[in-house]
């Protein structure tokens, strides 16, 4: 038998090295390939902007100009917004690799306030509910005992499969409007995803990383030569500024924001599943008690100038989590340098244009393979919640049931009132109450009871004794 090899003391400086050890989502890299990443993240994340103040204007009515003025508020407010989450100024910002875009739930109240009591008091209630956050942030922070993996993983499930129904639209259209289901976009979508995961096949290296890039850029030239590309849309001034107050001074009233108000618990959560997952994503470790609050710090800091500038609230995205798997570059500094990028465009008036002219199609088929895999990592999380105890997975499977029913069958609440409808209709928000309520109920108060029943049945048969 060998005997075993001594070990040799660390010097003081070796120690001091390895202590040293930055950290891949630290890690700097060359500018040039910082730059590149970056692109990359926004390419796949300027639909959501672009198609969130499209919807605004349809609904609203607004005139072009608005539009073009809002379109760049988002751009800027979104490379504001990355910025600060990426790099954490203060107690704002886990620094962790993040995106900020308006959409989603907050935009669709944003809408119905606006709709039924004017837009001066729908950004009133954008700015309360942004300073509502950091009101309530403090008791939030005490509640994250309560959002175990099983509850996160069950979310980000959720959110994943939310995501890919977006990007599936982006595609197909919806059911019963002009085009739906067009050959041509589906083919579009199919052919993106087909040239991703060439390059993701064939390419090795930065190459390989920017596969996502590559095959969007592959999908819009296929678009191009198939002449499903406006080009007639890419002209325009060269600079645009956004215009502070554009719907005039805000409007504050409590009870028109309170819809947006409770939503933003739920967005609270929201961002605890994203923080954790993201975290995860990159392999560091973080203490959810403080970067939990730092996320949401970030969203509510951006919403507020947001509000200023007409746009919806904020809220941190899960589309690039997906990207920094996929790609496996995890530099926070890539995100950033996505922020710097968003703040050109939303200055540069023939960039923004020219990103508009990519086909729906071809980033919604981008967009389904990025998606796809933010359900894939939760699936990863909940592998970890050991599903075998009975319980583990009611509680998933309950969750689940109320929080896809939204997402899979639309309309599903279309006979409840329009202030209830709205938060049942987001399925994130309904998965992660049930979740919480479930995990509560099943692992926190019902051992609890069990054990006083058990302890007073001990203490009933000493005395008949």
């Amino acid at each position: 038998m060998s005997s075993p090899r001594p070990t040799v003391p660390r010097t003081r400086q070796q120690a001091g090295d390895a202590d040293r050890v930055v950290h891949p989502v630290d890690e700097s890299r060359p500018l040039g390939r910082i730059l590149l990443f970056g692109v990359q993240h926004v390419l796949v994340m300027a639909a959501t902007p672009i198609s969130a103040i499209f919807l605004m204007s349809a609904t609203l009515r607004l005139g072009p100009a608005l539009t073009v003025n809002l379109l760049s508020a988002a751009f800027v407010l979104s490379g504001i917004g990355s910025l600060v989450q990426s790099l954490g100024p203060w107690k704002f910002g886990p620094r962790l690799p993040f995106v900020m875009l308006p959409g989603g739930a907050p935009l669709i109240l944003f809408l119905a306030i606006a709709e039924q009591h004017g837009l001066p008091t729908a950004t009133g209630a954008v700015v309360l509910t942004a300073v509502f956050s950091f009101v309530v942030l403090p008791v939030f922070s005490r509640l994250l005992a309560f959002f175990p993996a099983l509850v996160i993983g069950t979310m980000i499930v959720i959110v994943g499969v939310n995501l890919v129904k977006v990007g599936a639209v982006l595609v197909t259209g919806r059911p019963g409007e002009p085009g739906f289901a067009d050959p041509v976009n589906l083919g579009l979508g199919m052919a993106t995803i087909g040239f991703t995961v060439v390059f993701y096949l064939l390419s090795t290296g930065i190459l390989r990383q920017l596969a996502v890039m590559l095959g969007l850029l592959a999908g819009t030239a296929l678009a191009a030569v198939l002449g499903a590309v406006d080009f007639k849309s890419a002209g325009g001034g060269l600079f645009t500024v956004p215009q502070l107050l554009p719907f005039g001074s805000p409007r504050f009233d409590l009870v028109a924001a309170l819809p947006l108000m409770l939503y933003s618990l739920a967005s609270m959560a929201e961002a605890t599943g994203q923080t954790v997952i993201n975290a995860e994503a990159v392999g560091k470790e973080i203490d959810r008690r403080t970067a939990v609050p730092k996320t949401i710090r970030g969203d509510a800091l951006t919403s507020v100038i947001g509000g200023f500038f007409g746009l919806p609230l904020m809220v941190t995205s899960g589309e690039n989590i997906g990207i920094v798997r996929v790609t496996g570059v995890r530099s926070r500094y890539v995100t950033a340098a996505a922020g710097v990028v968003l703040i050109v465009i939303g200055f540069l008036a023939p960039v923004t244009h020219a990103i508009s002219v990519v086909p729906s199609a071809v980033i919604g088929g981008t967009a389904m393979v990025v998606f796809a895999v933010i359900t894939v990592l939760g699936v990863q999380m909940l592998g970890r919640c050991d599903l075998e105890q009975h319980t583990h997975t009611f509680v998933c499977a309950v969750a689940l049931a109320f929080g896809l029913l939204p997402i899979l069958v639309p309309g599903a609440y279309a006979g409840f009132p329009p202030n209830l409808r709205i938060p049942l209709e987001s399925g994130v928000a309904v998965g992660a109450f049930v979740a919480v309520v479930l995990n509560l109920l099943f692992h926190h108060i019902r051992p609890g009871i069990a054990a006083r029943v058990a302890a007073a049945r001990t203490e009933s048969d000493n005395s008949n004794r």
